[in-house]
């Protein structure tokens, strides 16, 4: 298992999450990487040190990631799917550590990277994509696959500063549990959902 120390954001990955939103700022959606306070707050939404399998949906320069890897269990795996390849780029330095795996996607095809990687159904789904800065319709889209993809009785978890994640996340999962987090820049919105087993 890799050190602490090694996982620990670096100056040149906030340098380069800077600079991924200014080239794609509606991808982005922030101007720097999440406080290590919203990265405890989701991996306890989402009970990460229980989860057998995990999607990262947008992970960046991999701030959260780092995060996930150091609470998740030994025999865990984490799927980090990223659109953008400067970020994939980023993201793939962290693959010294076994659990993880990076792949270069959109998050409307979940389920048919899981079967890529011939991985079943995920416990927890995370997502800092920016559902505000997307259409409708392209929003909705990825929430339904993420609701298709999930376990019956798995989590998804969105992090976000706008609430559109949680309307059209209600329109599929129903009713969200909705956390704040203030000590973030931006303070962001934390939503819970769990899809409920047929």
């Amino acid at each position: 298992m890799p050190s602490l120390d090694r996982m620990r954001p670096q100056q040149d990955d906030r340098l380069a999450f800077f600079q991924g939103f200014l080239r794609k700022p509606m991808q982005v959606g922030s101007i720097i990487p999440s406080s290590r306070f919203l990265e405890r707050r989701i991996a306890r939404a989402a009970g990460i040190e229980r989860a057998r399998l995990v999607v990262e949906l947008g992970p960046g320069t991999g701030g959260t990631t780092r995060a996930l890897l150091r609470q998740m269990r030994s025999d865990a795996t984490l799927l980090a799917i990223e659109i953008d390849p400067h970020f994939v780029s980023v993201l793939r330095r962290l693959n010294h550590d076994p659990r993880l795996i990076v792949h270069e996607g959109s998050a409307t095809d979940v389920r048919q990277i899981l079967a890529k990687y011939e991985l079943g159904a995920p416990d927890v789904i995370l997502s800092g994509i920016p559902f505000s800065t997307m259409t409708r319709p392209l929003g909705r889209d990825i929430i339904r696959s993420v609701h298709d993809s999930l376990e019956p009785g798995g989590v998804f978890v969105a992090y976000q500063v706008r609430d559109r994640v949680k309307i059209l996340g209600c329109e599929v999962f129903g009713r969200a549990r909705t956390d704040m987090v203030l000590l973030n820049v931006p303070p962001m919105r934390v939503y819970r959902w769990e899809k409920q087993a047929r």
